[in-house]
């Protein structure tokens, strides 16, 4: 039973005086997202927001909630007047609702409302005497309980509730400025793109793509990626890049073993071009240190010296499994498995540098006297597009929230 949600914020409360900042900021992310239930009325509690249901399935709103950055857990939970004969039937009425009914509870009163005349340890034992007495068989057990019977006695009530699901942690979308995303077909980069939202970066992505070599399925997939990040965001701007031009001539000036470092060199000139012109202040890409050649410390530093603006990487420190078991979290996992190539896969030597000397790389470059025509040819010819239902979040038995 639930006729309202409590809502908590996350880490960002510690962050002093620009927590109002940080508080508005989410309360009209969850407005624009509870759009999609209009009996659901928002209301911005002191550290909390509290969701009126009003008849609106509570799985149903769990799904969305669990689509939004910031938060750091929540409650469905039952209303009732701050009275403590209220309070008391309330909670047993929470308690009876349970199915199947626990062995063992213990209750946990927070009392935020200072005028109310009971102390929490007096609302404490006011509240678990009741239940007892009308449920024959529980018993008390103040350190595993099967239940933990809350309630929070607020200024406009008290609310009753026995589960508290985690939330996604973290920022607000966009509360600490807007990025870049290398978003590739692969496993990784959409993770990458997902943990940069978490800490609350409003992302942008870039994808490169070489047709006619590759195929418009690899596209659709890369469009099928985006789709499922704006789940957690208000959309998502993905800018398709022709790279064919550009791999193909980089081919041709010979150094088979340099060519994947000066293909992602390309990429970062470009990215950060785009990234520029959208008023991003970062690129953020999918790499994981030694997974590939292209990812030794050594080619890392080569390619990153391409680009201007910081280059981070969420994913530096983890292994693949890590990366996958998020990957499968966020619904992203199944796409990128398609098996559609997309252009890091062409032209990939049989023994790529794993320790290039960017001199060399340097001095090659500097023979392709078109470069810069071609890479301004390439980010003139992109492709902008924006994806994403901000309010097509699922139900709650396919949420994501619980993994960190």
């Amino acid at each position: 039973m639930a006729s309202t949600v409590i809502i908590r914020f996350g880490e960002f409360t510690l962050k002093g005086k620009n927590r109002s900042f940080f508080e508005n900021t989410l309360v009209n992310v969850i407005r624009r997202r509870m759009k999609a239930f209009p009996d659901v009325e928002v209301q911005h509690a002191s550290g909390r927001v509290i969701l009126k249901l009003n008849g609106t399935p509570f799985g149903q709103v769990a799904g969305v909630i669990d689509t939004v950055f910031g938060l750091s857990s929540y409650s469905p939970a039952e209303l009732c007047a701050a009275d403590a004969d209220a309070i008391r039937e309330t909670a047993l009425a929470v308690m009876k609702s349970l199915s199947p009914p626990p062995a063992t509870f213990k209750v946990k009163v927070r009392r935020a409302h200072k005028g109310f005349p009971l102390t929490s340890m007096e609302m404490n034992h006011v509240v678990g005497r009741h239940v007892l007495v009308n449920m024959p068989g529980l018993k008390v057990d103040l350190h595993n309980p099967d239940v933990e019977l809350n309630v929070e006695i607020r200024d406009n009530g008290a609310y009753v509730f026995c589960e508290t699901f985690q939330a996604q942690g973290g920022f607000p979308l966009g509360t600490n400025g807007r990025a870049m995303l290398l978003l590739s077909g692969g496993i990784d980069s959409p993770v990458a793109g997902f943990l940069a939202m978490r800490r609350g970066l409003h992302v942008e992505a870039v994808h490169f793509h070489s047709f006619p070599y590759t195929s418009e399925r690899a596209k659709q997939k890369v469009v099928e990626l985006a789709e499922r990040l704006a789940v957690y965001s208000d959309g998502m701007t993905l800018h398709m890049v022709p790279f064919a031009d550009i791999q193909t001539r980089l081919k041709q000036l010979g150094n088979e073993k340099l060519l994947v470092t000066m293909v992602r060199r390309a990429m970062m000139r470009i990215t950060n071009r785009l990234a520029e012109r959208h008023n991003c202040r970062a690129i953020v890409t999918g790499e994981s240190l030694g997974q590939v050649a292209s990812q030794t410390l050594a080619s890392l530093a080569a390619i990153e010296r391409a680009a201007d603006l910081p280059v981070l990487r969420p994913l530096i420190m983890m292994d693949k499994q890590e990366i996958i078991r998020i990957a499968e979290k966020i619904g992203t996992f199944p796409i990128s498995i398609q098996p559609y190539e997309d252009c890091c896969t062409l032209f990939v030597p049989k023994s790529p540098a794993t320790n290039p000397n960017i001199a060399v790389v340097e001095r090659i470059e500097r023979r392709a006297d078109w470069m810069e025509e071609e890479i301004e040819k390439a980010v003139g010819q992109t492709e902008t597009i924006r994806v994403g239902d901000p309010s097509g979040a699922g139900r709650k038995e396919e949420s994501v929230a619980g993994y960190f």
